[in-house]
């Protein structure tokens, strides 16, 4: 069911051009709800059609809740992986509008366009997300160092590498998902995405 139901969405709206249709499908998660597509793909493999289909909605999901931080994520790590800005789509110095543009930006173009380059857009995406992040946790942990270092309070220290934890934590999750994206884009334009 969910291999067909992947497959049946993205062949019909391939085959439109009804502009409606393709934003009722960008748009099924905020419209449905996340529990309808959960239901139908979430536990796919991520070298299905289907777990590619839950990566990429669940990642314009993401990017939409998050804007104004993944917009300050990007600008982080940016600047450390510049190749991404091209193929993500990406400004260097995006807002939270530019993200929330990009979120349906790379969603549309798994229907609309090459299938393959949309999940090139959404791999390279995420792999500037997590740099960002990444950088972000150095700078936690590295500036309460300093004030530890400075202050000689300790407790903090603490809780800012606890922090800086979660955020690598996230980071790894990440690059999970870039190479589940980088894969699919492989077996998609080798014909073995089903």
């Amino acid at each position: 069911m969910s291999h067909a139901s992947a497959a049946a969405l993205l062949d019909r709206v391939h085959h439109t051009e009804d502009p409606q249709v393709v934003r009722r499908v960008i748009t099924l998660v905020d419209t449905e709800g996340v529990d309808v597509i959960a239901q139908l793909w979430s536990d796919a493999e991520p070298d299905s059609l289907p777990g590619i289909m839950w990566r990429l909605y669940m990642l314009r999901t993401w990017m939409q809740r998050n804007r104004e931080h993944i917009a300050r994520l990007w600008r982080l790590g940016e600047p450390v992986a510049t190749t991404a800005s091209a193929i993500a789509g990406v400004d260097e110095t995006p807002d939270a509008s530019d993200i929330a543009r990009t979120a349906d930006s790379i969603l549309s173009g798994a229907f609309t366009g090459d299938f393959a380059v949309a999940l090139d857009r959404a791999s390279a995406f995420t792999d500037v997300i997590a740099t960002g992040l990444r950088l972000q946790a150095r700078r936690i942990t590295v500036k309460e160092r300093e004030t530890t270092a400075r202050d000689g309070e300790r407790g903090t220290l603490h809780e800012a590498q606890t922090r800086a934890a979660r955020l690598m934590h996230t980071a790894a999750n990440l690059l999970t998902t870039s190479r589940d994206f980088r894969e699919g884009a492989h077996l998609w334009r080798r014909g073995r995405l089903e």
